[in-house]
């Protein structure tokens, strides 16, 4: 082999190198944008939590891959009836007891989520599973969550009480009105 035919080979070599890795950035660029897109502000908060994008991303790829194996399923017209009308009780319930009132709507939102079809394990799991369909207002959720639980320790003022139950709201009310299985994309 002479000096021309190993130059052709490396510069053929190079141009091969260049090729796969422009093609693996282009792929990542738009994996990104498409995760950025899905999960919305869930995004920034799970590559902020992992430390990087890449592992950030391969943690909402897993979440989604897991959330497709589940039967997540719309809830049938009474069943919604039924849970808006106990929603109303437990929002009722606020003014004279807003400490009962918070745990019961934490009790009534696990068991919508159970009803469609999400798994009911700790609250860290439930979250996860819930950002895949509702990232817009998974943060609710665990505000709502955090607040019950400083709650438990005697560590919520009435304020804080009122800020779970409009939190636990806006989750309540996409699950409930989520008459579809597939999951809406991110607004905003």
């Amino acid at each position: 082999m002479d000096q021309r035919q190993l130059t052709i080979i490396v510069v053929a070599i190079v141009v091969l190198v260049l090729i796969a890795v422009v093609g693996f950035l282009l792929w990542r660029k738009r994996r990104s944008q498409a995760l950025r897109a899905r999960f919305g502000p869930e995004y920034d908060r799970v590559v902020k939590k992992e430390g990087n994008v890449g592992r950030g991303e391969d943690v909402l790829q897993f979440l989604t891959k897991r959330r497709e194996k589940l039967e997540i399923v719309p809830l049938s017209s009474p069943k919604r009836s039924e849970f808006a009308s106990r929603w109303t009780s437990v929002q009722s319930q606020f003014v004279d007891d807003p400490r009962r009132a918070v745990s019961q709507a934490d009790r009534l939102v696990n068991e919508v989520m159970q009803n469609r079809g999400y798994p009911i394990g700790n609250f860290d799991q439930r979250a996860a599973d819930i950002s895949v369909d509702h990232p817009m207002v998974v943060e609710n959720y665990r505000a709502a969550h955090d607040i019950a639980l400083r709650h438990s320790r005697g560590q919520a003022s009435t304020e804080d009480l009122r800020k779970a139950m409009v939190h636990y709201r806006s989750l309540f009310d996409e699950l409930l009105e989520d008459s579809y299985p597939e999951r809406k994309e991110a607004r905003g």
